[in-house]
């Protein structure tokens, strides 16, 4: 175990955090690599949007070890009380940080979801960020991110970004960043493109395996989307999100398209009459399970809404 090179004083008993979604504003999936353990190349933009879960930490008594509950409408197979709370990526996020510092892992997290579970959205990884980004300072490790990333990494592709936020490309397996300025001509070439601003997000209770999607993707191809390759694999599983996209294209609406594996589909559509007219679209064809207005992009990094002492 290597413990961090300067340590700061613990911050508090307790921290509370909102942690935002994201989505994959491009997603092209190339090849899977035996070196990244089978997981595929992907040259991606990733967005945080304004749909957060919050997640409280609170330390507990030496040697009681870690406990998690979860509160929330739509918590799908995290509801299971059968579940095991260690295949849990907020949970995985404590044992390994704890791990790797020499840390014990007493530890309560309490996360409520809005985030829709296996959505892609990345709910999970970002959850798993703010348990990384919350414990560093409330066990005073004093860790740069540098430091962070590659824990980040080895638990999922997703989880780099959502220790950043904002805006980023990833490339190799989404997990190398390249941040993008708000004010940077990329990010007015999304916005020209109808790629940031406000959404509708069609959700459903039915999760997607992410596995699952990208092995259909390598029966399957991408066919023909500019926006996400993975698209047609998504679709193939969940017919509903074609017709949710199919509806939202049929309409006008700016960009539509899966985010990252599926099955959520995102609208980029104006507030207001416009949105309203989708929204009762989608409902009336019994498009989607249920909608969500968000927008895109957030200001980065998990944010901290407050430390009890």
């Amino acid at each position: 175990m290597t413990q961090p090179e300067e340590a700061g004083q613990p911050t508090g008993r307790s921290i509370s955090l909102d942690c935002p979604a994201k989505i994959n504003l491009r997603l092209k999936v190339g090849p899977s690599r035996d070196e990244w353990g089978s997981r595929h190349q992907l040259d991606t933009i990733y967005s945080a949007i304004s749909l957060h879960d919050r997640v409280d930490l609170t330390l507990r008594e030496p040697g009681s070890g870690f406990a998690l509950t979860l509160e929330g409408d739509h918590l799908g197979d995290l509801a299971d009380g059968h579940a095991d709370p260690k295949a849990n990526l907020a949970v995985k996020a404590l044992l390994a940080l704890a791990g790797t510092t020499g840390r014990q892992p007493d530890v309560s997290i309490h996360i409520t979801k809005r985030i829709p579970v296996g959505a892609g959205l990345a709910g999970g990884s970002t959850d798993a960020a703010g348990t990384l980004l919350g414990l560093n300072k409330l066990w005073g490790l004093g860790l740069p991110m540098t430091s962070l990333e590659p824990i980040a990494a080895d638990l999922g592709a997703d989880l780099p970004f959502c220790l950043h936020g904002g805006i980023c490309k990833g490339a190799d397996f989404g997990q190398k960043l390249t941040p993008l300025d708000t004010h940077s001509t990329e990010v007015a070439r999304l916005t020209e493109t109808g790629l940031t601003g406000h959404m509708l997000i069609g959700a459903y209770e039915k999760e997607l395996s992410t596995a699952r999607v990208y092995r259909t993707f390598d029966e399957v191809g991408s066919g023909h989307n500019d926006l996400n390759d993975l698209e047609l694999a998504a679709c193939t599983l969940h017919p509903r999100s074609g017709l949710a996209l199919d509806l939202a294209r049929g309409f006008g609406a700016g960009p539509a398209f899966i985010s990252g594996s599926g099955p959520s589909v995102v609208a980029m559509v104006s507030e207001g009459d416009r949105a309203a007219t989708l929204k009762a679209i989608w409902e009336r064809e019994g498009a989607v399970d249920w909608i969500i207005e968000a927008d895109s992009p957030v200001a980065p990094v998990v944010r901290p809404v407050s430390v009890t002492h």
